[in-house]
């Protein structure tokens, strides 16, 4: 499971739907409606906050705008029930982890796609999170070169 701190712009084709089933998972552990990954790293930040199915929800809003800018058809219907949810703090040393991570992705999958990036050095972030000084988070199990 990967839940970006990127913004889904960033995705390729194949990415966005991966990033929309997971974190559709996400919402449904999230939401106690699943009993699998409960205690999955990607899902630490959002119990910071105090509602982490509304935080989720906020999250999936944002990749399914992505999806519709695109033209795609994922169904909103999904999304859990969000209010007014704080930004959530994510290190830009994880934006920057996250950021070399996708580009490896990218260079083997659709080196195509990533040829529209290539000139950013630091992705904007997706607008659920802030980012602050810090190295990459305690959280964070991959690193560029490795998969996951």
């Amino acid at each position: 499971m990967r839940l970006w701190t990127l913004h889904p712009s960033y995705l390729d084709a194949r990415g966005l739907v991966a990033l929309w089933r997971e974190a559709l998972l996400a919402q449904a552990v999230l939401g106690r409606i699943a009993g699998g990954y409960q205690h999955h790293p990607q899902l630490a930040r959002f119990r910071t906050v105090p509602s982490p199915a509304a935080a989720i929800a906020v999250y999936l809003r944002e990749v399914h705008a992505e999806a519709d800018r695109r033209g795609y058809h994922f169904n909103a219907k999904l999304i859990g029930h969000f209010g007014p949810v704080e930004q959530i703090p994510v290190s830009e040393g994880q934006l920057d982890l996250e950021w070399r991570h996708l580009k490896e992705k990218l260079e083997a999958r659709d080196p195509t796609w990533l040829k529209q990036f290539l000139g950013v050095l630091r992705p904007d972030p997706h607008p659920l999170f802030v980012i602050v000084p810090g190295e990459k988070e305690w959280w964070e199990r991959a690193s560029p070169g490795n998969r996951g």
